[in-house]
């Protein structure tokens, strides 16, 4: 069974003389499973490329419970770390200098530096000069956490109180068509000499310490990241110029991540997202296609970045980062929730009725209501105002625990400014093109604001306010308008 599972991953195989010992072999690497009588197994071995064989915990355990399509799958893994371009000779000089490089990084890594935030990890992540790093171990790439949303963490740490995820950068290496000087040994003195900003003094990358190599180090990005064609521009300017690449208006690529994999939406005329808060509140972005079709907003989904010396990495996940704090900025006004509003039927110019259509919220008395203001104003402004101060009073007097409404507050991002590169204080601003100031009384959008409605079929709304009205022709209870008429005007008009 072991024989076919590395026949498959195309891997040289032998016993031992004596039978205890089986032999996965390849240009970079070998295992060693070391076999007890009966066919158990004691022990599982590997050695990389002039190194002594170290002990795998792992690939042992997966032996052990016989989770072979597991075990392949790992040792698939390791076959793809090594996947360096070239003749043995020249593999053995790549992987020599990823390994340097990775002893220079972390390096860096350990230098000391004050901290910004109450834990640690999350410190790491947001501020090491290159993230939270975690070296690599059986095969594996060295990984460097760049990124998390402060939302997320915020979420993880009041759930659980551990903060995982976020945005990742692994440090690999790739096959290049032109050569470039990679380090045959550390660039970085023991201990290390910082500079005035605390970065480390590299020595130079002369040819007794280096070599040219068909090859270029790599930082893998998990997942892929949606990048301004600036930001480009700005990390070729550190590392060389970048492949040319096929630009598109940055929501659109945000909206190809993994925060909106299941929508169909398509980046054409102007977009509209629902995004529910708690409290029942959900406010409406709008994202305008022919603003965000400017220049200034087009990017492209970058999966590698090149680089060929440990001092442009610090800087690399500087420009990450900031391109990071945008996107998470966009996307927070992303959402795949299906707003809810008000249902109008208009059966003939006598029988105008209206339906609240909220989630887990039915008041047929509001529903009535709500009718009854349509009919006297024949205005669907007027009606949505009125439903606003309706529930802006419900909030007020009920408790979390009863009926709950929801505010649909429409707010335009048609008019994004653009971005300055120049430096890291220069992050862009996003102003929507409507201001909404809060209500003093209740906390909510001032009249400033405005509502989004629908006409259509009832069959369209799903877990919402469905019931039949409780009253299907509201004309024909004027009662509610005796103090309109005494008072002069109606106060819904107001």
């Amino acid at each position: 069974m072991i024989n076919f599972v590395y026949s498959e991953r195309l891997l040289g195989s032998h016993l031992s003389p004596t039978e205890t010992v089986c032999y996965l072999t390849a240009d970079m690497f070998y295992i060693e499973v070391v076999l007890l009588l009966g066919g158990k197994v004691e022990d599982v071995r590997v050695a990389h490329h002039g190194e002594a064989p170290v002990s795998s915990p792992s690939f042992l355990q997966l032996l052990r419970m016989k989770k072979f399509q597991e075990f392949s799958q790992k040792l698939e893994d390791l076959v793809c770390f090594y996947n360096i371009p070239g003749e043995s000779d020249v593999k053995i000089k790549i992987y020599t200098a990823l390994r340097h490089l990775e002893n220079d990084l972390l390096k860096i890594s350990h230098l000391p530096r004050s901290l910004r935030e109450s834990d640690l990890h999350v410190d790491l992540i947001l501020n090491g000069r290159i993230g939270n790093v975690q070296p690599g171990q059986e095969g594996t790439p060295m990984k460097m956490e760049y990124h998390i949303s402060r939302l997320d963490v915020l979420r993880e740490l009041s759930s659980t109180g551990e903060v995982r995820g976020g945005q990742v950068a692994l440090v690999t290496v790739g096959s290049s068509d032109t050569s470039h000087r990679l380090q045959m040994e550390s660039l970085i003195s023991t201990p290390p000499q910082v500079d005035f900003y605390g970065f480390p003094l590299f020595q130079p990358l002369g040819e007794t310490g280096s070599a040219l190599l068909p090859a270029t180090f790599l930082l893998k990005l998990q997942p892929p990241l949606p990048m301004l064609a600036s930001f480009i521009e700005k990390m070729g300017k550190i590392t060389g110029p970048q492949q040319h690449l096929q630009v598109e208006p940055l929501p659109q690529l945000l909206m190809k991540t993994a925060t909106l994999q299941n929508s169909k939406r398509t980046w054409t005329d102007d977009l509209q997202f629902d995004v529910p808060l708690p409290g029942s509140e959900c406010h409406s972005y709008v994202f305008s296609a022919a603003e965000w079709d400017h220049e200034s907003w087009k990017g492209a989904l970058i999966h590698t970045v090149p680089f060929t010396h440990p001092g442009h990495v610090p800087a690399l996940l500087d420009t990450l980062r900031y391109q990071s704090a945008i996107n998470v900025l966009l996307a927070s006004c992303f959402s795949n929730h299906k707003h809810h509003t008000v249902f109008v039927m208009v059966a003939d110019s006598r029988q105008l009725s209206c339906r609240l259509l909220m989630p887990d919220f039915m008041d047929h008395n509001l529903d009535d209501y709500i009718s009854r203001v349509l009919m006297r104003c024949m205005s669907i402004p007027i009606t949505m105002r009125a439903i606003r101060r309706t529930v802006a009073s419900m909030k007020v007097h009920h408790s979390p625990d009863q009926s709950r409404c929801s505010v649909m507050e429409s707010n335009s991002l048609s008019t994004p400014v653009y971005p300055d590169v120049s430096g890291p204080n220069n992050m862009p601003a996003l102003y929507p093109s409507a201001s909404h100031e809060a209500d003093g009384k209740n906390g909510l959008p001032s009249s400033a604001g405005y509502y989004v409605m629908s006409v259509g079929s009832p069959q369209a709304a799903n877990n919402a306010n469905t019931d039949a009205v409780a009253n299907p022709s509201p004309c024909a209870s004027l009662g509610v308008y005796s103090h309109w008429v005494s008072g002069g005007v109606p106060a819904e008009l107001l």
